[in-house]
């Protein structure tokens, strides 16, 4: 029998670095796990309380993680924490992988008929005032439905929610219903009046509103949000000058306090900035629009048993 001798590889041909990992381990996935505490908590010190365990620990699995992939993720020091360009791309694809991992995990729950791991619910800001949205009902429903899974909730734009449907970062998505997506199923759940508002130092405050147009209304400047949405809809079909963009509730209703634009924004979350006299509806019976919220799943691949029963459990819970 021949052996095959392969020349090892010249100093001048040999990588400079090369990463030793081979076959992933459950020391992988932790230490991966730990890599992205410390990243998503800003440092070492910081993720102590969310992991648990000392700092001095917390760096030796850094470190052990570096050893093992042959790369530096982080650089430490008087400047602060940061994550080095490898250290972005190793946070970016262990997201990736700690998705796959607890997606497998539901999937063989499923196979045995079961429901356990994690659920991730992706809900758009400032619904927990609402009184027609009934989501803390709906989870009341699903922990004694299932009281092994782990339920992590999210609070993101309407674009990220979708995207993480898509790509299976989340598992169910509550949104304001706008454009439709042929990857999701949808289903009502309540709804919200949107009414437009103007801060305390804004011209129209206080002022007598009763003939103002919705021509008249472009005279002012005008604070949307910044990806299509009911929001954007309208301020497009009234022609409204938007001269100043916010990315949520929180940003519109910031840019509203200022005295500088017009927005819209849920009467029941505005309802605390008006009795403090921040800010006050511009004539509600006219500037208004309703938002219909839903309840979103992907279609492929099939929804765990976890998020079709979460998913049913909202329906339950707003009387469906």
């Amino acid at each position: 029998m021949q052996v095959k001798v392969t020349p090892a590889p010249s100093a001048a041909t040999a990588p400079k670095h090369r990463a030793v990992l081979g076959q992933l381990s459950d020391m992988d996935l932790r230490l991966l796990q730990v890599f992205k505490a410390v990243a998503e908590c800003g440092g070492m010190s910081a993720a102590e309380l969310e992991l648990n365990i000392g700092t001095s620990t917390v760096s030796r699995h850094m470190k052990d993680l570096e050893t093992r992939l042959g790369l530096t993720l982080c650089r430490r020091g008087r400047a602060g924490f940061a994550l080095t360009p490898e250290g972005q791309r190793v946070y970016d694809e262990t997201l990736r992988l700690l998705s796959a991992v607890d997606t497998f995990r539901s999937s063989i729950d499923d196979i045995h008929q079961r429901m356990g791991g994690r659920l991730d619910v992706a809900v758009f800001d400032k619904t927990a005032s609402n009184p027609a949205a009934h989501i803390g009902d709906a989870i009341a429903l699903f922990a004694a439905q299932a009281p092994e899974v782990s339920l992590q909730m999210h609070v993101a734009s309407i674009p990220a929610i979708e995207r993480g449907l898509i790509d299976g970062t989340f598992q169910v998505g509550i949104i304001p219903a706008h454009r439709a997506s042929q990857s999701l199923v949808y289903a009502n759940l309540f709804t919200e009046t949107m009414l437009l508002y103007c801060g305390a130092r804004h011209p129209l405050f206080g002022t007598d509103r009763a003939r103002l147009t919705w021509d008249a209304l472009r005279a002012y400047q005008f604070a949307g949000l910044g990806y299509h949405s009911p929001n954007m809809e309208l301020s497009h079909s009234a022609r409204l000058p938007r001269k100043a963009t916010g990315f949520d509730q929180e940003s519109i209703a910031t840019l509203i306090l200022s005295g500088r634009y017009l927005g819209f924004l849920p009467d029941h979350y505005a309802e605390g900035f008006e009795r403090q006299g921040l800010m006050q509806a511009v004539q509600p019976a006219q500037f208004f629009y309703p938002c219909q919220f839903v309840s979103v799943l992907r279609k492929s691949p099939q929804p765990t048993r976890a998020a079709q029963a979460f998913a049913q459990c909202l329906t339950r819970a707003h009387g469906g």
